[in-house]
């Protein structure tokens, strides 16, 4: 892809977006940092008064943090943990919530920390982690992470253009195979899939479900990294083919007639582990109360985020200008399981592939989900194929310290999982993953760059 297409996407955020995004191109190489494009968010939600100090809170080191999202809906709990008051719960009354341009932005202001002017953890990609870990950074340093909690399951989408609507491309890919190929036959030959972030979860799932059916993501179509706010404007200017995504910007798609749902990730695999929360290790070993204080607090949101008589609530708060600045018609149905795929199909209700943040274990950070993105990055050829995933994984993931807040929480036995891994996983497309053999599963692929 050159660097005169990439100019021709529509730039919708601020000027660190666009540095950001142009810097970042197709690679996974440095960006612009720029603290200036975050807007920060100190204080709780005016009809949600800081909570007095629960008995069970730990003594904190310290009760600053500052914390990073994106505008996704699997954020929620971090501005929902901010909004009801439950970091002050535990302590962690000087937390900030600071809205990142991009997850190229995220990751560099993990790299400079809060003493920098940057942000000391963040709800991010769950492979980024690893990447930062292993020295994919800006200053190409190791910033070593550790990932806390996993934020969600389910919840994104793949959504197509309107212009593939007669291909009629849902779960299965092949129909995209043959229409991009008489797209390219009709002379357009820059055809694009546009994903948040090289080796983060939507490029994954994107590239499992193109290979599934057929197409090469690295012969057949450009897969090219796009912040999420910008994906909408990007379709409807024709700009690209395909986007993965999370909510709220497939179903603004749908209700701006601009594109449609193919499938909803959950269908390539349910259940499957979305974002992370994660941050700095040295920020974790410095102060280990405030980081279990922290944990404790987006716990509890997690819960909330997932009880049904919460769901408008939760959709009206993240809407708001300084969180999102979306409609909550575009956040409301989707988080209620209530699919429009915008292309024909039956609407789909109260659908089991919904996002979770807390039910079945959605929260907890299951280290054979970790192995598996480690496993597709290997696969990608986004990381060494020598790397020693077992080491890399217990260094990262820190699923003690969720089960020390879970405990300190109050949450009942039974929904503190026992094993760190969730067993075998099963493919839309009938493909297994065992986390056990890691390389089988990668052998087993036939589309492949390793």
């Amino acid at each position: 892809m050159t660097r005169l297409s990439r100019r021709q996407f529509i730039i919708t955020a601020g000027a660190a977006t666009a540095a950001s995004l142009l810097a970042h191109g197709c690679s996974s190489g440095p960006t612009n940092t720029s603290t200036s494009a975050n807007s920060s968010t100190s204080g709780a939600s005016g009809s949600s008064p800081a909570a007095t100090l629960a008995a069970n809170a730990p003594k904190v080191e310290t009760p600053n943090a500052k914390l990073g999202f994106i505008a996704l809906t699997d954020s929620a709990p971090l501005i929902i943990a901010k909004e009801k008051g439950l970091f002050d719960k535990y302590g962690m009354t000087g937390v900030e919530i600071l809205k990142q341009a991009s997850w190229p932005v995220t990751r560099d202001n993990l790299e400079i920390g809060s003493q920098g002017g940057g942000i000391d953890g963040a709800h991010i990609l769950s492979p980024m982690p690893y990447f930062m870990t292993l020295g994919q950074t800006k200053n190409k340093q190791p910033v070593p992470m550790y990932i806390l909690a996993r934020l969600n399951t389910n919840g994104q989408a793949i959504s197509i253009a309107n212009t593939y609507k007669d291909a009629k491309v849902g779960l299965e890919s092949k129909g995209l195979k043959e229409a991009l190929a008489q797209a390219k036959a009709g002379g357009k030959n820059d055809l694009k899939a546009a994903i948040t972030f090289p080796g983060g979860t939507h490029d994954l799932w994107m590239r499992y479900w193109l290979a599934a059916g057929g197409i090469d993501p690295n012969q057949d179509i450009s897969v090219v990294p796009i912040p999420p706010p910008q994906m909408v404007a990007n379709m409807k200017t024709g700009n690209m083919e395909t986007f993965c995504v999370g909510e709220p910007w497939n179903a603004q798609l749908v209700n701006q007639g601009q594109g449609y749902t193919a499938l909803v990730t959950g269908e390539l695999w349910k259940d499957h582990p979305e974002k992370a929360f994660a941050m700095r290790q040295d920020w974790v070993d410095k102060n280990p109360n405030s980081a279990k204080a922290l944990l404790m607090a987006v716990q509890e949101a997690q819960q909330w985020c997932d009880k049904a008589e919460n769901k408008e609530e939760m959709c009206q708060i993240v809407s708001q200008a300084k969180w999102f600045k979306v409609p909550a018609k575009d956040i409301i149905e989707r988080s209620k399981g209530n699919i429009d795929y915008g292309d024909g199909r039956p609407v789909v209700t109260g659908s089991p592939l919904q996002m979770k943040f807390w039910a079945d274990n959605a929260s907890y950070p299951y280290k054979s989900h970790d192995t598996w993105f480690l496993t597709e990055n290997i696969r990608w050829g986004n990381i060494p194929a020598d790397t020693n995933l077992k080491e890399l994984v217990d260094k990262v993931n820190r699923e003690d310290l969720w089960k020390e807040a879970a405990k300190a929480l109050g949450v009942p036995n039974a929904e503190i999982p026992t094993s760190s891994s969730r067993g075998i996983e099963t493919f839309f497309d009938g493909v297994k993953f065992d986390p056990e053999k890691p390389e089988e599963y990668l052998k087993s692929l036939k589309i492949k760059k390793a």
